[in-house]
């Protein structure tokens, strides 16, 4: 078909295809047929449109992963300044916060601890508006190595081989998470979340998790949680669940209101507030609880595997950013995850034993010297042992002792044995 119209003077023009790319308008005599070129210019927008959303969703997936790394260092090093700043007023003699004492309120390191912990905790807020919940959440276990790595060098905490080893295993997880995670976010607008949120799976998993988390406060926690160091982790874990998506739904709405877009009217964004402040303050109380009661060594591993086990179940069923993962990103996703388990366990509950690689070493050749010998004596007394059997037997069936002596000489064989 012939694509035409009428020029300024009336008369009609074709744009006509002159090769090359190159077009020109030509008057068109009425009984000449040329040859059009028809452009679909909205293919070309979608596909457009379509680049630019996936360059926006890596884009929001790096500013998400940034915030997470840097909240993990906040995090680690609000802990170090709040310790330096206590160990300073036990040096002064003040009463220490142990006792009940709030003379740090008055030390600037613990406030800028205090500060820092802030400042990490923003951060983390933020990440969960830009990149998924999947990689947000298991990063909080860098906080912990970070902590752990600066004691050492700031605190003379001695990190011994296990704690390294749980260090290197927490990094190489880590990063076997990043570059499996989903890189694309999933809900764009509290409109979507609102979507999500009224899904029958996610209602029924919400359902279950309150009744959960009630049966655990009121029947199972007055009468186990004293004993029980899973009472009062589960509690937290199911709860931290909801907490986060709470989060996730609150840091879309302040995306949505840096935008222009009206928040304030929307019933969601304070009801997904009102969750927060709850899911948060239920948390606090009871791993207080778990902290006080409990070592902290196995109360922090077992709390980072159930919290962040329960967050991923979440986020596969609410947000379903594991539909668009394929096999080997998933499986990835979660040897990354089962590896910095096993990093933050090695991490924690062998933090009190003495062992580098030099007392490694150590030990080891102690044990090969040890070794010889004990296989030679070992062997001696094997032959001895023998020696004396086959002589008895030979005396028993020659003087023919009756059965009862026989036993009460095995038996002494025996204690001779165990001595």
């Amino acid at each position: 078909m012939d694509s035409s119209h009428t020029s300024d003077f009336g008369s009609p023009v074709c744009n006509v295809d002159c090769g090359d790319g190159v077009w020109a308008g030509q008057n068109c005599t009425f009984g000449q047929h040329l040859h059009c070129l028809v452009v679909n210019v909205t293919d070309h927008t979608n596909t457009s449109s379509l680049t630019m959303g996936q360059d926006r969703g890596k884009y929001d997936f790096y500013i998400g992963l940034g915030l997470a790394i840097s909240s993990s260092i906040f995090i680690g090093g609000s802990f170090i300044l709040k310790k330096k700043g206590l160990l300073r007023l036990a040096r002064k003699g003040s009463m220490r916060a142990g006792q009940g004492g709030h003379a740090y309120l008055k030390e600037w390191l613990w406030w800028a601890g205090l500060l820092s912990m802030g400042a990490g905790e923003a951060a983390n807020f933020a990440a969960y508006a830009f990149a998924p919940a999947t990689l947000v959440t298991p990063l909080g276990a860098l906080s912990v190595l970070v902590s752990a790595v600066l004691s050492s060098y700031f605190l003379t905490e001695r990190l011994n081989l296990h704690g390294k080893l749980g260090c290197l295993l927490s990094i190489l997880g880590s990063t076997t998470m990043v570059i499996h995670a989903p890189q694309e976010e999933e809900i764009s607008s509290l409109e979507h979340m609102t979507q999500k949120l009224v899904d029958p799976g996610f209602f029924i998993f919400a359902t279950l998790v309150i009744i959960v988390a009630l049966i655990f406060i009121f029947v199972v926690g007055p009468r186990h949680g004293q004993t029980n160091i899973l009472v009062y982790i589960t509690i937290c874990s199911v709860i931290g669940a909801l907490s986060v998506s709470c989060v996730k739904g609150l840091g879309i709405a302040i995306k949505e209101a840096i935008a222009g877009k009206s928040v304030v009217r929307n019933p969601l964004a304070w009801i997904l507030l009102l969750g927060l402040v709850a899911c948060v303050s239920t948390q606090i109380n009871y791993l207080n609880k778990a902290l006080d009661i409990f070592n902290t060594s196995l109360v922090t591993p077992i709390y980072y595997v159930f919290f962040t086990t329960s967050v991923l179940t979440c986020s596969a069923i609410l947000f379903k950013e594991w539909g668009h993962m394929g096999t080997d990103d998933v499986i990835g996703t979660l040897s990354g995850f089962l590896t910095i388990i096993v990093g933050i366990f090695l991490l924690h509950a062998f933090k009190d034993v003495s062992v580098s690689l030099a007392t490694l070493a150590v030990s080891m050749r102690k044990e090969e010297r040890a070794f010889p010998a004990a296989n030679g004596m070992g062997s001696h007394s094997t032959y001895d042992l023998l020696h004396n059997e086959s002589t008895e037997d030979i005396e028993d069936r020659e003087m023919g002792l009756p059965f009862d002596s026989v036993s009460r000489r095995n038996g002494a064989m025996t204690s001779s044995l165990d001595h």
